[in-house]
């Protein structure tokens, strides 16, 4: 006989368990118009399409686009999917310029950061010259003398 297959369901805490995001999150994609679960009562039914919808947030906000780029790329599914996969590769490729570029930015940081460690490690390497003892013991006692006056 005819049977009707009952397509499997999701409650909001069995989604925000799989994908280790917290109720919340759902909740505020759910305001931004990104997912549209059913209700039954109080209770919110999310879908497999919402299941869908929601890997590919996360992926999304993952590689960096805004939650704008994330809709503009879901709402384009319902109309046209070459068109949506025409946009999100798009976009795709934009994230990796803009990624390549942060990239460059964080190995001239880390650069600049080693050598200066080196430079500092070097120095600290050394003994420290009579002069520079003697003014750091002048420095403490000067230190010393405040602290006690303030007492």
């Amino acid at each position: 006989g005819f049977a009707m297959t009952k397509e499997r369901t999701y409650t909001i805490s069995q989604l925000a368990r799989e994908f280790e995001v917290t109720p919340r999150a759902l909740r505020f994609y759910e305001d931004k118009g990104l997912l549209t679960p059913q209700r039954e009562g109080m209770n919110r039914v999310y879908s497999h399409r919402d299941r869908g919808r929601l890997q590919l947030i996360l992926r999304g906000k993952r590689v960096g686009l805004s939650l704008i780029e994330i809709k503009e790329i879901l709402d384009l599914y319902k109309v046209d999917q070459r068109a949506q996969a025409q946009t999100a590769l798009k976009k795709y490729k934009a994230r990796i310029v803009a990624l390549e570029a942060q990239r460059e930015d964080v190995d001239a940081a880390i650069e600049v950061l080693t050598d200066s460690i080196r430079q500092l490690e070097s120095f600290l390497s050394k003994p420290a010259a009579p002069a520079a003892i003697a003014n750091a013991r002048a420095f403490e006692a000067e230190a010393k003398k405040r602290l006690e006056d303030a007492h």
